[in-house]
């Protein structure tokens, strides 16, 4: 079938958790058919148990070539992986399967997109256990794509709506972010940033930059950090003719930009970024037991593709119930959407 949508590929992750199911849900949306073509990467049968799992009306079209996609809402196009036997997967549990199947997922992909077969990459969610135990030595999705399009310099990207934070720092300890926080590491993530809002349709962003230390430093009596890295990051980054300004005090730069003063903020570690993100994204109702939203992606900068991610884990607990809550698929594929048209223009 002739496209003219962008192809964007799903990898559906551990077949054990919530992804495939969350997956059909998400396509089971006109509306992702409305803005691209979307394709599943995993195992028709996986699928096919999904579609029941999640309880919508939709046909499975297996294929062995993209060519063959019809890229039609009401039928999941699925590249046929054929790597598990859906009467041996274990709802909840971390096993072996899981972990080789939602890793050949995300290989696949990205061989698609560095061939140029997809514009981009949409991954559902992975258990890093899993993935180890099938003898693969990466802590997550990240690592993954760096290592296997050769990426050196790429960073973390969160996103809800118009509330967006890269990040400098993720996967350390917090005793190491200081000895990380360097001039170059901080530039080269306000440039990937700037990339990466003008790809979302922003001709030009406004990047607040915040500091590492509380109160940014107050001029150094808590940490110099600001005066000897970020403050001549920002200022090497206006002078290439980006717009960034900092360090500004992490306390309130989240909520500037939630007013829409800036359009994205480069914070300095994991936590820093997290959990303003999940604290507008995430809605739990504790006398309910249940999440009432679970919004917000994940995206990779500095890669040769795109590459965007739910921003949640497998579920494990939900696993095979129905119940999981397909918002943050829908907004990855969405994303991922409007990244590869950005890219394009």
């Amino acid at each position: 079938m002739q496209k003219t949508k962008p192809v964007i590929a799903i990898t559906v992750g551990d077949p054990c958790g919530i992804g495939p199911e969350i997956t059909a849900k998400a396509l089971s949306n006109a509306e992702i058919y409305d803005m691209c073509c979307p394709v599943a990467i995993s195992d028709a049968d996986v699928m096919r148990q999904a579609v029941e799992i999640a309880k919508v009306n939709l046909k499975i079209n297996s294929v062995e070539n993209l060519e063959d996609c019809k890229y039609e809402y009401g039928t999941i196009d699925v590249l046929n992986i054929k790597n598990v036997d859906v009467e041996e997967i274990q709802f909840g549990k971390v096993t072996k399967m899981g972990g080789e199947a939602s890793f050949q997922y995300i290989v696949k992909g990205i061989q698609l997109a560095l061939e140029g077969k997809v514009d981009a990459v949409t991954t559902g969610p992975i258990h890093k256990k899993a993935i180890n135990l099938a003898g693969h030595e990466y802590s997550g999705h990240t690592e993954i794509f760096a290592d296997y399009t050769k990426t050196k310099d790429y960073c973390m990207m969160l996103v809800d709506g118009d509330f967006r934070v890269s990040h400098v720092t993720t996967h350390v300890s917090f005793r190491q972010v200081p000895d990380l926080v360097k001039k170059a590491r901080v530039l080269k993530v306000i440039e990937l940033t700037n990339e990466a809002l003008i790809k979302m349709g922003i001709k030009q962003p406004r990047i607040a930059v915040a500091g590492l230390n509380p109160h940014s430093g107050e001029e150094g009596l808590f940490g110099r950090e600001e005066i000897e890295e970020i403050e001549p990051a920002i200022k090497e980054a206006n002078q290439i003719g980006i717009q960034a300004e900092g360090p500004v005090p992490p306390d309130t730069v989240f909520v500037k930009m939630r007013g829409g003063q800036y359009d994205a903020v480069v914070a300095m570690y994991h936590d820093q970024g997290h959990i303003p993100t999940k604290l507008v994204g995430f809605k739990y109702d504790d006398k309910l037991g249940k999440w009432g939203s679970v919004a917000g992606v994940n995206t990779t900068l500095g890669l040769p593709i795109i590459r965007t991610s739910v921003d949640h884990g497998v579920a494990f607990g939900k696993a095979g119930k129905g119940t999981a809550n397909p918002e943050s698929m829908i907004d990855a594929i969405k994303l991922a959407a409007v990244m590869a048209g950005g890219r394009s223009k």
